[in-house]
């Protein structure tokens, strides 16, 4: 039991840590969120490049996946695991291994805009 306790616990530090980083650049600095969030993604890839996002995913779990980070690492790792197969394979490889997220992402996007009535942000 006290396992399973650690792991959501680390899984909870690592996450909250990520997301407390991201709060602190959008409070401190003129960077929009469209920024702080490719920013992260590309940390999360360049990690990757250098094998040290995995053992962050290793110790961590979900609480270093779920961050949009984890995609930036689901893509480098599809398209290091690619390369393997060949040119073509390293340029789809990102892709393919981020296929399920993605579709997942618009399909559930496209019903919650059939439920409810989408608005546009007024400033």
């Amino acid at each position: 039991m006290w396992d399973i306790v650690f792991m959501y616990l680390k899984a909870f530090l690592v996450g909250g840590a990520i997301c407390t980083l991201a709060q602190v650049l959008i409070n401190t600095t003129k960077m929009t969120s469209g920024r702080i969030l490719v920013t992260f993604m590309l940390l999360g890839a360049v990690l990757q490049a250098f094998g040290v996002y995995e053992l962050l995913i290793n110790f961590a779990g979900a609480g270093a996946t779920v961050p949009i980070s984890g995609f930036g690492y689901l893509l480098a790792e599809g398209a290091i695991n690619g390369a393997k197969n060949g040119l073509f394979s390293a340029i789809t490889g990102g892709l393919k291994a981020a296929s399920a997220g993605i579709t997942a992402a618009v399909v559930f996007s496209f019903i919650m805009a059939l439920i409810f009535k989408p608005k546009s942000k007024i400033n």
